[in-house]
């Protein structure tokens, strides 16, 4: 399964409906992490209905416990697919047996990929197709190649927000139980080190308010899309990983020990009967002079 057009070809798998490879058709430039290192196995999941887990790994709805793998199942299910053209295809998933055994909804799923001119567009629709309300979270986890180019490192990239923020940086430590602590902190421009990532583990910032990103090095940078997404992670395993995930969230996993239902969990949406959620991002390869 693939699209093109005069930039691009792009590679996907129903497993998840996941792109797997963004190449930039003028010089073979690879983006997209391939999974293919021991550091992770994944490669651009999307997170649905659940990002992260909460604490305990279990949830309540309707006095019945769930339970559901980290980050939901969209990303371990076979979606079905339509292609729509050579520059656009569609996947989707609807509500089955499998689904509900974790997760007690009617609903349907879409992501549909589409290039134009020199950007990849991605966009999703979700539909409560239930009788009551459905709470979920969703969030994009790519990951991208860092450096993208040889005779760079991963020190020679920044991350550069389209304007400066003032948020909160979520700060927490898994491993000892402590709190969240959510430290105001103002944004525009990050430099990359592993150093960053052995200190924090994963960049978490509450209440961006961002339209793109770049993840810029010295030849070549990505503009990432990321409109109306509140949260943003930022996550590269340990040193020598080649890749940095750039995460735009709705929602977040549970940080620290939690007791509120699953539908009051910080930026959840609670979608109602027959209404639908839909948001997009995109992905856009900019050389630099």
């Amino acid at each position: 399964m693939q699209i093109e057009n005069t930039y691009y070809k792009v590679t996907f798998d129903q497993l998840g409906g996941e792109m797997t490879s963004l190449t930039r058709k003028t010089d073979g430039l690879q983006v997209l992490y391939q999974g293919n290192t021991p550091y992770w196995s994944g490669k651009n999941p999307t997170l649905f209905p659940m990002i992260g887990n909460t604490y305990h790994k279990t949830y309540e709805i309707a006095d019945t416990e769930y339970q559901m793998k980290n980050h939901g199942f969209i990303r371990t299910s076979i979606l079905s697919f339509e292609q729509i053209d050579e520059k656009s295809i569609r996947f989707y998933l609807e509500a089955n047996e499998e689904t509900k055994k974790v997760y007690p909804f009617q609903f349907s799923y879409e992501i549909e990929y589409r290039l134009v001119e020199d950007c990849l567009h991605i966009s999703y629709k979700i539909i409560n197709t239930d009788t009551k309300e459905m709470p979920f979270q969703f969030g994009l986890h790519p990951g991208f190649l860092c450096p993208l180019k040889e005779g760079e490192t991963f020190e020679d990239y920044k991350l550069i927000f389209n304007k400066k923020q003032k948020c909160e940086q979520m700060i927490y430590d898994l491993e000892l139980k402590n709190p969240i602590v959510y430290q105001p902190t103002e944004i525009e421009n990050l430099s990359l080190s592993y150093e960053l990532f052995e200190k924090y583990g994963t960049l978490i910032y509450k209440d961006v308010d961002l339209e793109y990103l770049t993840l810029q090095g010295t030849t070549v940078a990505l503009e990432i899309g990321c409109k109306n997404f509140p949260f943003l992670a930022i996550w590269t395993p340990k040193k020598g990983a080649p890749f940095l995930c750039i995460e735009p969230w709705i929602g977040h996993g549970d940080l620290e020990p939690m007791d509120v239902p699953f539908a009051q969990r910080e930026g959840t949406i609670l979608l109602e009967p027959n209404q639908r959620f839909e948001i997009s991002y995109y992905i856009k390869v900019n050389s630099l002079k």
